[in-house]
């Protein structure tokens, strides 16, 4: 007598070994089960970018930063950073964002900072579910027009 080889078969986890009701395994909405964390710099570029899109603010970040940020942007294969300027405090629930700007001369400064936090309340809040509970706008130059971006004065002196 020949013996056929018996295919090995994944039992059904949601049967019971007599063959009888379904059992559910696990609890509850598959969508509820984990935790997701979201780390500091994914908040920073989400206002960064929020509140960049506000008319009225020029740049993100002191003159100092925002110095090193141009040379950095300048390195081949250098990139603009979009948390310059943003500083957030994440929770399991919560976050708080310190934003430094630059505006530009002639705009309201309360009006552009109450559209910053609208913006960056919104923005972070819709795509991480947390509660933005501050956002603190530190106002640190205002953009003149005559004003240029890069400091060109040492190369015009020097030919």
């Amino acid at each position: 007598m020949t013996e056929t080889p018996q295919r090995n078969r994944p039992e059904n986890p949601d049967s019971n070994a007599s063959g009888g009701s379904l059992t559910k395994r696990g609890g509850g909405d598959p969508g509820t089960r984990g935790r997701t964390t979201i780390a500091d710099g994914v908040v920073e570029k989400i206002a960064g970018m929020a509140a960049r899109d506000v008319v009225g603010v020029h740049a993100m970040g002191s003159g100092l930063s925002r110095t090193f940020g141009a040379v950095r942007d300048r390195v081949p294969g250098g990139s603009k950073s979009v948390t310059r300027g943003v500083k957030a405090e994440v929770g399991e629930t919560q976050t708080a964002l310190d934003l430094e700007i630059v505006v530009d001369y002639g705009v309201s400064i309360a009006d552009v900072a109450r559209d910053v936090r609208e913006n960056v309340v919104a923005a972070v809040e819709r795509m991480t579910g947390l509660e933005v509970v501050e956002v603190n706008i530190a106002v640190s130059d205002v953009k003149l027009p005559d004003e240029d971006d890069d400091d060109d004065e040492s190369e015009s002196r020097v030919q």
